[in-house]
């Protein structure tokens, strides 16, 4: 049955591919955004009000909606300035929050019983400062989670992913693998071929968000793909292209003693240490049974250099320079040759 469905954002990141997929399913769509992200980029497909949730939200107000798709809130503020027209008017609201919420990472397999991260007690939990979404995303995260749940209670659906990918993500944190192993040559790769990874492609997240919609399951859900070892990441990327790139496997000691940082400089990966060791192998059984789908890895990695292909040519190059996410080459030579000395002068993979 055809949903009347108002998606918070809408124009980012996965917000886009749940439009197109609401629309596709004959789902009616409203966005409300500051319409500054790509502005009317949905203009004669979709209703559109403008506001912002950090002020005005008065052009919520006298609508009603089968269900919500908040996106972009980080700030529990945003949930309860919202509530103040939507409270009473909406069937169901779903949260995409964040696996942040969880302090410990040491564990594998953890799943979503695992504790959240508390707001600290100097803190305002309502706070407007843009700088406590980020110093205290984790906790800022679980808080709104808990205003939704007393905004909307019985009607929530918590949907927790990771690192998420593929075409339109700006931030390199995955679209780095590909671009870099197209380029060829001798590719840096961090830790050991078996080392964890966990990520999902955001049109799997965004499609899977509208059939819970439509089915309205409620709950909390650890939205992340299957944990794969690193070499299948990098290995699946070169599949892809034609460039003949190399792996040359450098132990994360060495990469930290040479200034090389997981996640910034060698994106998706953090060490399979004792810390992290369940940083990239969180359980998703309970979204797959809720009917979370992943397409291959061939196609993540082949969709996101193509539409990376068409970025502007300053963002190709930031990319290509690790500006964002992923190593620069020159920091990359740099590292590799050092290690290639080392091996040289009798180390080991071991060192």
């Amino acid at each position: 049955m055809p949903l009347n469905i108002l998606i918070l954002g809408g124009t980012g990141f996965t917000g886009p591919e749940q439009v197109e997929y609401a629309l596709a399913r004959g789902h009616k769509v409203t966005l409300f955004n500051r319409n500054r992200t790509r502005p009317d980029f949905f203009k004669g497909k979709v209703d559109q009000l403008i506001g912002d949730l950090n002020s005005d939200v008065s052009a919520l107000a006298g609508k009603t909606f089968d269900v919500v798709l908040d996106n972009p809130t980080t700030l529990p503020a945003w949930v309860r300035n919202a509530a103040q027209h939507l409270k009473g008017n909406i069937g169901h609201y779903i949260f995409i929050s964040t696996l942040s919420v969880y302090p410990d990472n040491s564990r594998p397999n953890m799943d979503e019983t695992d504790g959240t991260t508390p707001m600290p007690a100097d803190v305002d939990p309502y706070t407007l400062v843009r700088e406590n979404a980020a110093r205290y995303y984790g906790a800022m995260k679980s808080f709104s989670e808990q205003e939704a749940e007393r905004h909307y209670p019985g009607k929530v659906t918590i949907v927790r992913p990771g690192l998420i990918v593929g075409p339109l993500d700006r931030s390199d944190r995955f679209t780095y693998w590909p671009v870099r192993i197209n380029a060829g040559g001798n590719v840096l790769a961090p830790g050991t071929p078996d080392d964890p990874a966990q990520w999902i492609d955001a049109r799997d997240l965004a499609e899977w968000m509208i059939r819970l919609a439509e089915q309205k399951v409620l709950g909390t859900f650890n939205a992340v793909g299957p944990t794969l070892p690193m070499q299948e990441l990098l290995y699946g990327c070169k599949a892809v292209t034609t460039a003949g790139a190399q792996f040359t496997w450098v132990p994360a000691d060495f990469l930290a003693t040479h200034g090389v940082r997981p996640w910034r400089h060698m994106p998706v990966w953090v060490p399979n240490s004792k810390e992290y060791a369940g940083f990239s192998t969180r359980n998703n059984a309970r979204a797959v049974k809720a009917g979370l789908t992943f397409r291959p890895l061939a196609v993540t990695a082949e969709d996101t250099l193509a539409w990376h292909k068409t970025r502007p040519e300053a963002e190709q190059k930031a990319t290509a320079e690790g500006t964002i996410a992923g190593i620069a080459p020159a920091k990359e030579a740099e590292v590799l040759a050092a290690w290639k000395a080392k091996l040289a002068t009798g180390g080991t993979n071991n060192d």
